[in-house]
């Protein structure tokens, strides 16, 4: 091993252990579990406390299931490439060749504000592009999970956040209280996505990954996100929103579950509109358009897609180089399944 791999593999190996203490040792809990039972899955295994609820293992063997230390070593399948799906606006530049992606109208990059194409803005001309653009997201372009997400809009002379009336005051407080960041268009979705729950923008989780025997794309799991009233405007499951499975083969949605909760839901907790049962409409389209931009992109193995459905069709929200395991494995453990398989094949030690 030269210098320039072992300085690599060195740093890898900092990242992780410094993931495992602020991540696992240090993440707050949304279940009630005994400080014991944190430090047992903490330890032996790398496991959170609220997988342990999650995944019922005061019942369950826990040995079939990934844990989320085994998610951070999956990270770097994709490398040297990795980096580009991690970040948004690069994701975006590229992706925007090849299918419909959110535009974006403002970067803060070290405190400067700038558009592609423009290197310096200042507030005045961020607030006039969201006056123009009506509705935009603003968030960070380099985290996931759905943090420090808000929706603005302009709506006949006034600003909201998130659908509650503002100010440009607040607007610019919300702005200046953290860095790297984007304002992006905001996406009409189709009707079907809006009649789930129509306070958010539903998301589609589809995972497609290089089959290890064949070395083509396949789609691997799909779930339909699906957000509450506690977690707009955004669907995130890890922000406490509805995940439903859907049926690789027809599109149909399962019962919703939680991360936040163990209730299972046929209908939808908020507005009463079904989700079991119901089909994503033009799902073998919706596969075959990610299978297609999937093999656009040669040089990675892994692609975490999150889409909405539009009346135009597919928009690309994000392609992440991973995907957290626990709306994965809501439907049962993956270390002796597909991913499981997977990882293994790509030297991840699970």
């Amino acid at each position: 091993m030269d210098i320039l791999k072992l300085g690599r593999f060195t740093i890898k190996k900092i990242k992780l252990v410094l993931l495992y203490f602020r991540r696992i040792i240090f993440a707050k809990n949304n279940f009630k579990v005994s400080f014991f039972t944190k430090l047992r899955m903490n330890i032996f295994g790398g496991y959170l406390a609220d997988q342990y609820v999650i995944y019922d293992f005061k019942h369950n063997d826990k040995k079939p299931y990934l844990s989320e230390f085994d998610w951070y070593r999956s990270r770097y399948i994709n490398e040297p490439f990795d980096f580009f799906l991690n970040n948004k606006i690069m994701c975006t530049e590229v992706l925007k060749q090849y299918t419909n992606v959110p535009e974006i109208y403002v970067i803060k990059n070290r405190g400067v504000l700038s558009r592609i194409g423009k290197s310096v803005l200042t507030y005045d001309e961020v607030f006039d592009a969201i006056r123009e653009h009506k509705q935009v997201f603003i968030k960070p372009y380099g985290a996931g999970k759905g943090t420090d997400v808000y929706r603005f809009d302009y709506i006949d002379g006034q600003f909201y956040v998130d659908g509650e009336q503002t100010t440009i005051e607040r607007l610019k407080k919300i702005m200046d209280s953290y860095d790297n960041w984007m304002i992006c268009q905001g996406i009409t979705q189709a009707p079907f996505s809006a009649s789930l729950y129509d306070k958010t923008v539903n998301t589609i989780r589809l995972i497609t990954f290089r089959d290890i025997e064949t070395e083509k794309f396949r789609v691997f799991f799909a779930v339909q996100r699906i957000g509450t009233k506690e977690t707009i405007p955004v669907d995130n499951g890890s922000r406490g929103g509805l995940v439903s499975k859907i049926d690789l083969e027809t599109g149909e949605l399962s019962e919703a579950k939680s991360l936040h909760s163990l209730e299972v839901h046929d209908v939808h907790p908020d507005s009463g509109a079904p989700i079991k049962g119901v089909i994503v409409p033009g799902w073998e389209d919706v596969k075959k358009e990610m299978l297609r931009l999937s093999e656009l992109m040669p040089y990675v193995n892994f692609i975490a897609w999150d889409i909405v459905l539009t009346e135009d069709g597919i928009n690309v929200i994000e392609a992440n180089t991973s995907s957290g395991v626990n709306i994965i494995q809501l439907w049962g453990g993956q270390r002796y399944g597909e991913l499981g398989d997977f990882y293994r094949h790509h030297k991840v030690k699970v």
